[in-house]
Parts: structure tokens; sequence; C-alpha cells
């Protein structure tokens, strides 16, 4: 979307007068930049593509950088007061802020497909477990997904939605997302659980009402999966001996559905973590103000 003709000559001058000499003046033209939204970033760009001053690049980098994260922090805001929270509109949408090129048609055209290669192998006289067994067998020997190796660099990257789609790698957020919002779509009644130092997911009784996340109880679980065990499924009792071996306190929260909105605060948490790990202080100042729009 381009600004009207007047605004566009308007944006245009502010962005000529990028390398004022003077801060505080420098700072009104700024506001009146970022103001603008994300249809000056073209411009912007343009700008930074000829710019021969160290200050005017950096300048710039600084006003397309706040720019597209008042976008994120708005979007997200929406987000959340949304009823229906989609899980994916979040995912693609933090994917975006840290890829600002990221084409999510081209990723959610993949998704289909491995949707629709889920579909042809499911039918109602499965049980649950017969289901979790198909989805599986796509999603982890088919599609090849895995879990991401320990290291700081492929840690932090494992976050985000196209690399995950790219090298088929992931962590427990990521892997959870994508494995919720398949099962999901397929109607299978799968979501995730926010365990302290793991993150895990649950099947539901499928026999019972849909309830909204707060109001299900220990007796409405069928099992629990690791997505980043090839979908392993194991029992309440497992989740209950690894919360004694971190020594904490057993909470029903820790073996119950959590909310879409902590799915994503938790993503956006561990990325504040991450960020804050490599050394970029700046993106870690950037989730941590993200986190708190959930709040």
């Amino acid at each position: 979307m381009m600004p009207a003709k007047d605004s566009a000559k308007e944006l245009n001058a502010l962005v000529s007068m990028i390398d004022e000499p003077s801060e505080e003046i420098f700072a009104t033209i700024r506001e009146k930049i970022t103001g603008y939204g994300k249809v000056a970033i073209p411009l912007l760009e343009d700008a930074w593509m000829n710019s021969f001053s160290d200050e005017q690049t950096q300048r710039l980098e600084g006003l397309i950088g706040d720019i597209r994260f008042n976008d994120v922090y708005h979007e997200l805001y929406d987000w959340k007061q949304s009823k229906q929270q989609d899980l994916l509109e979040a995912f693609v949408l933090i994917t975006r802020f840290r890829y600002p090129g990221f084409d999510a048609e081209k990723y959610l055209e993949q998704m289909e497909r491995l949707k629709k290669d889920a579909w042809l192998e499911m039918n109602d006289e499965l049980t649950a477990l017969e289901k979790i067994k198909v989805l599986n067998h796509i999603f982890y020997d088919v599609y090849g997904f895995r879990s991401v190796p320990d290291s700081r660099k492929s840690k932090l990257n494992s976050y985000f939605l196209n690399e995950l789609l790219d090298t088929k790698k992931g962590n427990a957020l990521s892997l959870g997302i994508l494995y919720a919002y398949v099962a999901q779509s397929l109607n299978i009644p799968v979501f995730g659980v926010n365990l302290p130092q793991h993150f895990i997911l649950t099947y539901l009784d499928d026999s019972l009402p849909v309830k909204t996340s707060g109001h299900y109880n220990r007796d409405d679980v069928l099992f629990y999966i690791n997505a980043m065990n090839k979908g392993a499924i194991f029992t309440a009792n497992e989740v209950s001996l690894f919360i004694r071996k971190l020594k904490m306190e057993s909470r029903d929260e820790y073996f119950l559905p959590c909310s879409k909105l902590t799915f994503i605060g938790r993503l956006i948490m561990e990325l504040e973590f991450a960020y804050k790990e490599a050394g970029d202080t700046a993106r870690s100042e950037e989730m941590g103000a993200l986190f708190n729009v959930l709040g």
C-alpha cells in the first residue's frame, strides 16, 4: 500500500532529512516517519541501499527495525483480542518479525500438503492411539521432522516456522505448534501442556464435549505426546516423575492443556532468553516487550 500523493511527498522529504545533525530535530523526524508504519519501509530500504554514511545507515536500520517491531506489536495485540486466536497465525507473525521477507503462502502450501497426507491415512474407525501412530508416521517418517541438535545457533533458529519447514528440525515448541495445528485441523484433540523446562502435548478424550482451557481436569486426558521424541506416547505418571526430578511442586497446569495465549507466550519467552544467551540484547528486549503484550 502506497501513501497518498501529499503524504508520499512529505515522507520523501522526511527521509531526505535523515542526516539531520541535530539529535533533537532528528527525534521529531524519526517519530513522523515511524508514524507512517510499514508503508515507509520500501522508501527507507531504498535510502539504505544508497547510503554512503555509517550514521545514515544506522539511522535507517533503526527506523526500519522500529516500524517492523511496532507492526508486529500491534498485530500481536489484535491476535490476543481475537476470539479465535489462531495458533498458526501467531506463529507466522513471530516468524515474520525475525524474517521480514518470509513468504507465508509458500510455507502454508507445504503445511496443507502435510495435512492432506495425514488426512488420507485417517478414518473414523481408528482409536486415539492409532490416530497418533498415523500422524507420527506422516510427521516423522514421511516428512522427516526431528528435534534440533543442541547448539546455540540451531537452538535460536529452531523457533521459527520457515526454519522448521526448511530443515525439518525444531524444538519442543515449534514442533509442538505444528503437530498440534495439524492434529486439530483433522479434528484430533491434541493440545499443548506448559510443562516447566519442557513442552509436551496431550490427547484429550474426544468422547467428551470440547471445553475451553482452564476447564479441563486430569480425567479428560487420555495420554501425553513428546513431539521432540518422534511423537512418543507416555502417561501422567511419567509427567509426575519428571516434575519430581525438577524438585518442583506438582500443579494441575503441568498436566492439563494450556491456552493458545500461553502457548505463544512460552514461545516468545524462550526466544527472549535465547537471544539474551546469544548476546543479542536488543532482540531480547524486543521479545520481552512482545511478551508483555500478552500479559
